[in-house]
């Protein structure tokens, strides 16, 4: 999450249900003083519902843009995979150019712009898979495993209550969070790292320069999208250690988020 906020990229988190994903979004965004919206996504939901729409003032005789949900600086998709397709290349450009297009009037998104979705790989009634143009807008995608003994445990005793105390509070502003990505622009990333992200990638599409039995394992490979998101997510993740430069390590813990949604596996694998 806070990889996604300072490298300024959307981040889809997928795992079972009552696994705290949706809670975890909004903690993170009851930490920053911003603007903060959750949309339920759902299979009768419209375009209009998510970007906003014209409605016509009858004092003034002309038609004012209303703004939707997508105007807040983090927005929470719940179930993302649930909406239809004309609402998913909606939040294609939102995603992708920072800005909603209604008719032939553009208008920007707020800065910072994070969507922070979440989908259920379970559940396959009533949803629809996400394209692969979309899937590639999003910055990591991460995949949430069930608690182990102790933690599960610990879950009980903070929230199997009536009223679970909500101890977060606002620690930051939207002008730190600029700052930071400043910062992190400045993080050296030597070229022997970058030739290891762009070998990662590279063997995405040419499996079988690795090992022949992998070539008919994998339909398509990452996009140069990958190769951009891996970088700058490793300098996320050196900014957050304390660190001035990017370590082969950090590539090794962020190759399988950034990677997982961009590669299309065969039938076979």
């Amino acid at each position: 999450l806070l990889i996604a906020l300072l490298a300024d990229g959307h981040l889809l988190v997928e795992g079972a249900p009552g696994l705290a994903k949706t809670r975890a979004i909004k903690v993170l965004s009851s930490a920053i003083d911003s603007q903060f919206h959750r949309i339920q996504f759902t299979p009768d939901l419209l375009p209009a519902d998510i970007t906003g729409t014209e409605i016509y003032r009858m004092e003034t005789g002309q038609f004012e843009f209303q703004k939707g949900p997508l105007f807040h600086n983090i927005l929470l998709a719940d179930e993302i995979n649930r909406a239809p397709a004309k609402v998913q290349s909606a939040l294609l450009e939102a995603m992708q150019e920072r800005q909603v297009t209604l008719g032939d009037q553009t208008y920007p998104l707020p800065s910072p712009f994070l969507v922070l979705a979440t989908q259920n790989p379970i559940d396959q009634e009533g949803t629809y898979q996400l394209p692969e143009a979309q899937l590639d807008r999003f910055l990591l995608k991460v995949s949430v495993s069930y608690p182990s003994k102790e933690e599960e445990l610990l879950i009980m005793d903070r929230m199997a209550s009536t009223n679970p105390t909500e101890a977060t509070r606002q620690v930051v502003d939207l002008a730190s969070i600029d700052a930071s990505r400043k910062i992190l622009d400045e993080i050296y990333i030597d070229p022997a790292v970058r030739e290891y992200i762009v070998d990662l990638v590279n063997a995405t599409r040419y499996p079988a320069k690795i090992d022949t039995a992998l070539k008919p394992l994998l339909r398509a490979g990452a996009s140069p999208r990958a190769s951009i998101n891996l970088a700058l997510s490793c300098r996320a993740h050196a900014f957050m250690e304390g660190r001035a430069f990017v370590t082969p390590q950090d590539v090794k813990r962020l190759a399988r988020d950034v990677l997982r949604h961009r590669i299309l596996l065969s039938y076979e694998a």
